[in-house]
C-alpha cells in the first residue's frame, strides 16, 4: 500500500466511556446494531489496555526499552498510540515501515526484523536510513552488505526448544559456533555488528532458558569485541504474553542475569520486542452463529449420522468468521484461540453441551475450536472471543478487505487522562483521533461509530 493509501486510513473515531459505562456495554450496543443490520463479525478495542500495559512495562522493566512488533497487530490506531508513548518498532516489510514512518518515528527507533528479507525491503531500509537489521545466516549477511552496507546488524541467537510448540516449529537463529563465523564474515564484508538478539517464547516454563540465553549473548559480545566491533545493543526478544504474572516472572529471572553479565556500567542499550503483550487483551471479537448441526456425541466425526433419542447431543456451530479471516493464527499455533463465551444471558443451571466451532467456508481446515462447552445456541446468537488482538488483524491475516471485520475503538475517561499524564496530547501526539462521548443508545448516530481498521 502506498503512503497516500495509509494516510487515507488514518481517521478513526474513539468512543470516550464515562465512569458509569463499561466495555461490555459497548459490546452490547454494537451487537444490537449489527443484529438489526448485517450481523457482521466485529472487534471492540479497549485502548486503555494498551496504555496500562505501557505503564506496567515502565514500572517493572524500566531498564529495557520496548520495540513493538507491528505484525502482531498493524491497526494504525495501535501504532499511533505506541508511537506517542515513545516505543520503538519492529517491522517485517515495507508496508509496516511506511505505517510507522507516517507517525514520525525516528529511523533509529525502527528495526527491520525477520531472518529472510526481500532485497527490496533491505534497499528500502537503506534509502530511509533505518540502521538496525536482524540476521542469523551468511546468505542474509551478504544481502545486507550488498544492499545496505551502513546497516548495524543484530545477530539472532538460537534458543533451545523448551515447550512442545517450539519443538515442532522451524528453528531460527545461530549457534555460538555459527556466530563466530558470522562475525568474521561481517568483518570481511565491512559490515558493523552492533549486538545480539535472542528470543525465549512466552510458553517456556524453564527459568533457566533466560539464564542460558543471557550467558550465550555475553559470549557473542566478547567475540565481537575481540574482532573489533562496538557491541552495544542486547535484544531480549518477544517472549511476553501480556499477563502481569508472566512479566513478573521474566523480570525476576532476567534482572540478576543482566546485572551479572551486562552491568549498568557497560552503557548497554537493552531492548525487547513485545507484540501480543500490548494488544492481545485489548481486543474482543464478536462473531455470529450462521448455521448449526446436531450430531451424536460418540459419533461426532460423522456429522450426517442421525441422532437417536438415547444419544447425548453435540453441536457444530458455524460462524461468520473463521480460519481464513480473523482466526488465521490458528494455522500457525493450534492453541492460540481463547475459549469463547456466549453473549446471551443464561442462568447458572442452564446445561452445557460439547460443541465445535467452524468458520463459514465449509472447509475441513476451517475449524476454529475443536471442542468446548457452551449452552445450546441458536442461529443468530453471538459468541465473544476475548484476548483477540494479536495476529488477527492486518493485511497478513485476512485474504481480502471484504473479510476484515469493523473495529470499534473505545477508551475510558480515566485511561485517557493517563495518556495525558504520560505527556501525550491529542493535538501533538495523536492527531488522527476523533474523540467523542460514547452513546449507549441503539439509535447512536453513525458519526460516532468507528471506521474500519
Amino acid at each position: 500500500m502506498s503512503m497516500k493509501g495509509i494516510l487515507d486510513e488514518l481517521h478513526y473515531s474513539v468512543e470516550l466511556l464515562e465512569e458509569s459505562a463499561a466495555l461490555r456495554d459497548v459490546i452490547d450496543k454494537h451487537i444490537h446494531d449489527q443484529t438489526l443490520a448485517l450481523k457482521s463479525a466485529f472487534f471492540v478495542a479497549d485502548l486503555g489496555v494498551i496504555v496500562r500495559q505501557q505503564i506496567r512495562w515502565r514500572t517493572k522493566m524500566d531498564q529495557i526499552r520496548p520495540f513493538y512488533t507491528v505484525k502482531s497487530n498493524s491497526c494504525p490506531v495501535v501504532v499511533e498510540i505506541l508511537a506517542a508513548l515513545g516505543t520503538g518498532f519492529v517491522c517485517s516489510n515495507k508496508h509496516e515501515l511506511d505505517l510507522v514512518k507516517v507517525f514520525g518515528v525516528p529511523s533509529q527507533d525502527i528495526i527491520l526484523g525477520g531472518t529472510c528479507k526481500q532485497l527490496s525491503h533491505i534497499k528500502y531500509s537503506a534509502k530511509h536510513n533505518i540502521p538496525l537489521l536482524v540476521c542469523d545466516n551468511e546468505v542474509e549477511l551478504r544481502k545486507i552488505a550488498r544492499c545496505h552496507p551502513k546497516a548495524k546488524v543484530l545477530l539472532l541467537l538460537t534458543s533451545e526448544s523448551c515447550c512442545e510448540r517450539e519443538e515442532t516449529a522451524i528453528p531460527f537463529g545461530s549457534t555460538l559456533k555459527d556466530c563466530r563465523h558470522l562475525l568474521e564474515c561481517a568483518r570481511e564484508l565491512g559490515l558493523h555488528v552492533t549486538g545480539v538478539k535472542f528470543n525465549i517464547p512466552s510458553c517456556c516454563q524453564d527459568a533457566q532458558a533466560f539464564s542460558r540465553a543471557v550467558s550465550d549473548a555475553r559470549c557473542v559480545f566478547d567475540m565481537g569485541e575481540e574482532l573489533g566491533f562496538e557491541m552495544n545493543i542486547l535484544d531480549i526478544g518477544a517472549g511476553f504474553d501480556g499477563s502481569e504474572a508472566q512479566l513478573d516472572k521474566v523480570h525476576q529471572t532476567l534482572k540478576p542475569m543482566l546485572d551479572m553479565y551486562f552491568p549498568p556500567s557497560t552503557s548497554l542499550s537493552i531492548i525487547a520486542e513485545p507484540g501480543a503483550y500490548y494488544v492481545s487483551s485489548a481486543f474482543t471479537l464478536a462473531v455470529n452463529i450462521i448455521a448449526k448441526e446436531t450430531v451424536a456425541r460418540d459419533c461426532s466425526g460423522q456429522p450426517h449420522k442421525l441422532l437417536s433419542a438415547n444419544d447425548e447431543p453435540e453441536f457444530l456451530y458455524y460462524m461468520n468468521d473463521g480460519v481464513y479471516g480473523s482466526f488465521a493464527n490458528k494455522l500457525l499455533c493450534e492453541d492460540s484461540i481463547s475459549m469463547p463465551s456466549a453473549h446471551k444471558e443464561m442462568s447458572a443451571e442452564e446445561p452445557l453441551f460439547s460443541c465445535s466451532l467452524w468458520g463459514p467456508s465449509a472447509d475441513d481446515l476451517d475449524q476454529v475450536v475443536e471442542r468446548c462447552l457452551l449452552p445450546e445456541l441458536s442461529v443468530g446468537d453471538w459468541l465473544l472471543f476475548s484476548n483477540a488482538g494479536a495476529n488477527s488483524l492486518g493485511p497478513a491475516f485476512t485474504n481480502t478487505d471484504q473479510h476484515k471485520p469493523l473495529v470499534f475503538y473505545s477508551i475510558s475517561e480515566y485511561d485517557w487522562q493517563e495518556i495525558r499524564n504520560c505527556g501525550v496530547s491529542l493535538e501533538t501526539g495523536m492527531k488522527n483521533f476523533s474523540l467523542g462521548p460514547c452513546c449507549l443508545r441503539s439509535c447512536m448516530s453513525e458519526a460516532a461509530i468507528s471506521t474500519p481498521a
